[in-house]
């Protein structure tokens, strides 16, 4: 029998301080592998057409849906914590000319795609997708319904500002046919909202989940994020409290990522205000000992879900897999993306889309695809693909199942890796046995960590001040 690792963990759970000074480090949250610092600008806009063409004619079109995404970037007010490619503007007639955009950027991979191709997945994101008036929601919706056919029983969601909606906007939004709403909570805490300019009152948001649950959305998320600037352990404590009492169907729990050598608005976060890493590590134990006690599943990483809600059961069914909007219950399928700055996935390649809007516009307008770079995976990219996957999803990666997909014999294949899982073993963060490598419940904590040891780029390249901490 497999083993798997608890759901729960305990509150009495200690980490050795030497342990936690070991996996303080920087690395990759793994919603790709190879990850996207790895694509490179050789590929573009020809080998992501060759991939749609191959995609068209093969058997996978019929087989497996598809998942869409496209990024939104437009928001009315910076929050300095924020990492996503955005645009600060108060002028909404910007959204009319994204979408006219937008449209030539499907026209262009319907082409070479086909219409009418399957979609059972559809994630707006941003910025803040509610930029865009109900008008212009409706608008790409129909673009979009007219291009592809989403499945009954798809997941279809949207990322939602508190602060830019309301009871009617949602309405609008069920009226388009979104299930599922994603909100932006962060904290709770007045102080904390200050500090990374998101003032946003709890009892908005409680409202606005309220509005949501009686206009029938299927699912219902909150972010979170632990880390922030003027944080505590006890503001935590109370912010968990309040997101109980909430209760959305899933939660996402971040750690705040400081690069302010990369991200702009974060040099306005002062890394004084930062809570060290055993305040982060404190916050998280709380939110799984609060969470858990509260009735929520531990799905992974950053993700918590409800029993009865559908990450949940893809979790007790093996059925989770991981994209770059995190944990996902869908098949891993063909994600085509869409917008500036947006990255898909369509068979073994990986695609970006340039990040800035003027090259996207001056690139639709030559009639091209706004692709900037990306990456076609390699047979050892797609077999430590599924041990990371495997790794960050089911907690578990047996042996069998990668040798009988692979054609390869895993200990001799990963030897050196497996000398280092046998170190993590020593460690209490895993356990090894014939059938395979189990992740404890202490190595929940580090499972970024563990899944580094099979990353080959990383292993070559030990610079990894672009990731954040992965505690």
């Amino acid at each position: 029998m497999v083993r798997k690792p608890r759901c729960e963990l305990m509150h009495s759970l200690v980490i050795n301080p030497e342990l936690l000074q070991r996996y303080d480090v920087a690395g990759p949250r793994y919603t790709s592998y190879p990850t996207a610092d790895r694509f490179v600008e050789a590929f573009g806009e020809a080998d992501y057409l060759r991939a749609l063409e191959q995609r068209r004619d093969g058997l996978a079109a019929k087989a497996y849906p598809l998942s869409l995404y496209v990024h939104i970037p437009f928001c009315e007010s910076l929050c300095y914590y924020c990492a996503c490619n955005k645009i600060i503007t108060k002028h909404h007639e910007r959204g009319a000319e994204y979408l006219h955009y937008l449209e030539r950027e499907v026209d262009l991979n319907i082409a070479h795609l086909g219409q009418g191709q399957v979609v059972s997945q559809l994630h707006l994101g941003g910025g803040s997708p509610t930029f865009l008036s109900d008008a212009e929601l409706a608008q790409l919706m129909t673009m979009l319904r007219r291009n592809f056919q989403f499945a009954p029983g798809g997941e279809y969601s949207v990322e939602i500002d508190p602060r830019t909606v309301t009871r009617e906007r949602l309405a609008a939004l069920a009226e388009q046919g979104f299930n599922r709403l994603s909100f932006g909570v962060q904290d709770f805490e007045p102080a904390v909202q200050k500090a990374v300019h998101r003032i946003q009152p709890a009892e908005q948001v409680f409202d606005l989940v309220a509005a949501a649950r009686e206009l029938g959305f299927e699912s219902i998320n909150a972010d979170l994020i632990y880390g922030l600037p003027m944080q505590t352990p006890e503001t935590f404590e109370r912010t968990l409290a309040q997101i109980t009492q909430l209760r959305p169907d899933r939660i996402a729990l971040y750690a705040y990522a400081h690069l302010p050598e990369r991200f702009k608005p974060q040099r306005r976060i002062h890394a004084k205000d930062l809570p060290p890493a055993a305040s982060k590590l404190v916050m998280l134990s709380s939110a799984m000992r609060v969470l858990t006690a509260a009735g929520y599943v531990y799905v992974g990483m950053d993700h918590f879900a409800l029993p009865t809600d559908a990450l949940a059961i893809a979790k007790r069914q093996g059925r989770l897999h991981r994209n770059f909007q995190g944990y996902s219950t869908q098949p891993d399928c063909d994600l085509v993306a869409l917008g500036v700055s947006s990255i898909g996935r369509v068979g073994p390649t990986f695609s970006q889309n340039v990040k800035t809007l003027d090259e996207y516009y001056d690139l639709l307008n030559q009639g091209r695809l706004p692709v900037a770079r990306g990456m076609a995976l390699s047979r050892d990219d797609l077999v430590r693909r599924t041990v990371i996957m495997a790794l960050m999803c089911q907690g578990s990666v047996l042996f069998e199942s990668v040798e009988l997909s692979h054609l390869v014999d895993f200990k001799h294949y990963f030897a050196s890796e497996m000398q280092a899982m046998a170190a993590m073993q020593e460690q209490g963060l895993l356990t090894l046995d014939e059938s395979g490598i189990h992740v404890t419940e202490l190595g929940w904590f580090f499972v970024r960590g563990i899944a580094m040891a099979f990353d080959k780029y990383l292993q070559a390249d030990k610079n990894r001040a672009r990731f954040s901490k992965i505690i």
